[in-house]
């Protein structure tokens, strides 16, 4: 992978990052924070620069999140029950993202993007369930921005210990989505506790 990366930087540059990552965020099979935390080591490697691979990251992330959200306004839910399944998006995680979206939307944007298989189905539930462009907007792209700064500053500190990221996601990422589910759901029912008492 890190070949195929490495020659996709060398050859198309800072649009190659737009390129992988809109890819990524609509549901191809690629492993993001792997790629961004690669790119935060070519700035470490002097190879790309800081603040453009930061702006092309969040280019590429907003551009897939927003490409679909007006798939999901297009197409509906059929769409991701017919296709999904082809790029590992399973029934179970569709309703459990509905589901999610229904209870804490506005967050998961923000924040969904940290969860893998969520980041690339929140935007389709958005759009399913009629959430106005300009909320989604909002949230999803200060989303990206918070994602892409978080794995590429991480890339560029780690330096030649970037590969560690990509271990202590893959034994500690359910771990991770647990966690985050439930101080989400903690979360929401403090809010809503405190507005029944208002």
């Amino acid at each position: 992978m890190v070949h195929h990366v490495q020659s996709l930087i060398e050859h198309y540059g800072y649009f190659g990052i737009i390129l992988i990552l809109v890819g990524g965020i609509v549901g191809l099979p690629l492993p993001d924070e792997i790629f961004l935390t690669y790119v935060g080591y070519n700035v470490y490697r002097e190879n790309l620069e800081h603040i453009p691979a930061l702006i092309s990251a969040a280019v590429g992330a907003a551009g897939g999140i927003t490409l679909s959200y007006f798939v999901g306004r297009r197409f509906g839910l059929p769409l991701l029950q017919k296709y999904g399944p082809k790029v590992h998006i399973t029934a179970q995680k569709i309703e459990f993202t509905k589901k999610l979206f229904e209870k804490i939307g506005p967050v998961l944007l923000l924040i969904g993007y940290f969860i893998p298989g969520v980041r690339h189905l929140t935007a389709y539930i958005a759009a399913i369930n009629n959430y106005p462009y300009k909320k989604f907007a909002v949230y999803a792209y200060a989303g990206a921005i918070i994602w892409t700064f978080t794995f590429i500053t991480l890339g560029k500190v780690l330096g030649n210990k970037w590969r560690f990221v990509g271990m202590y996601l893959s034994q500690y990422s359910l771990y991770a989505i647990l966690v985050f589910i439930v101080l989400m759901l903690i979360v929401y029912y403090v809010f809503k506790k405190r507005n029944t008492i208002k």
